[in-house]
């Protein structure tokens, strides 16, 4: 007897085509500018940079009129709010409960947060790039203002040390939104990351010249800070102390943390 004739009916099974990491990441994108806070804290990224550009502008002496200068003092606001933003853009998911219908409708976790970090890199990328506008508006009305000569002292390959600089600041506060899931926990975390550690190393290393050798290879803000140097190029071992230390402050948190995402149970 056929199929049909005992009343079963073989329908082809539909197959669904997962959403594509593109949509995902533009979603994240838009869910980062529509809450009041997620919009104002991008947003404060130009306001910073301009008011740090007309502070520069006003009160620094005319030798001190150059382009690195107002990259130099944007940076200060900028590396700052740029974690937080990456903070908020994980955090968000647990803090305000709407993990669970993300992770429903996109069962794959991981691909949202590969999403999420594409697009708080995407943001990062814009910022500096917006800094970097503002910067040299700043470094032209100030000769202008104050009839100093126009001086261009950053280079290309400089800028994207700056740039790379900031990428690896975001990804600290992106690591800890993953390994933590708690906005405010994220943030004072970040803060102790950010200030107090580096001091308590630095105060080691002045104290104890055991210490002072390590430092490079253990103290993430050290071994970075030479991103942020217009002085002269990095050596291979200022790489290798880069890539130490994010290892041991980056990499392997953030792969705790992608670990407990992956198994923790959204309530």
């Amino acid at each position: 007897m056929s199929a049909i004739a005992l009343g079963h009916v073989h329908t082809p099974r539909t197959t669904i085509d997962p959403v594509p990491l593109t949509r995902i990441t533009a979603v994240e994108l838009r869910k980062m500018f529509d809450t009041r806070s997620g919009f104002w804290l991008i947003a404060s990224i130009a306001i910073c940079a301009v008011l740090t550009t007309l502070g520069v502008i006003l009160f620094a002496s005319a030798d001190q009129l150059t382009y690195s200068t107002f990259a130099t003092a944007i940076r200060f606001s900028v590396v700052i709010i740029l974690p937080l933003i990456a903070i908020l853009a994980v955090t968000s998911e647990w803090s305000q409960r709407t993990g669970l219908t993300t992770f429903t409708l996109v069962p794959h976790r991981s691909r949202i947060i590969a999403a999420k970090a594409i697009s708080s890199v995407t943001i990062a990328i814009a910022a500096m790039a917006l800094t970097f506008a503002v910067g040299a508006l700043g470094n032209l009305l100030g000769a202008t203002v104050k009839g100093t000569p126009l001086v261009w002292d950053v280079t290309i390959t400089q800028c994207l040390y700056y740039v790379l600089g900031m990428v690896l600041s975001l990804l600290i506060g992106f690591m800890l939104g993953v390994l933590i899931r708690a906005s405010i926990g994220a943030v004072v975390a970040y803060f102790i990351y950010t200030f107090l550690v580096p001091t308590i190393f630095g105060l080691l290393a002045t104290s104890q010249q055991w210490f002072r050798d390590l430092q490079p290879w253990v103290d993430i803000q050290f071994a970075q800070s030479g991103l942020y140097s217009f002085d002269s190029a990095l050596t291979g071992e200022q790489w290798a102390q880069i890539g130490v230390t994010g290892i041991i402050w980056l990499l392997i948190p953030l792969l705790v943390g992608l670990r407990l995402v992956m198994r923790t149970e959204v309530k």
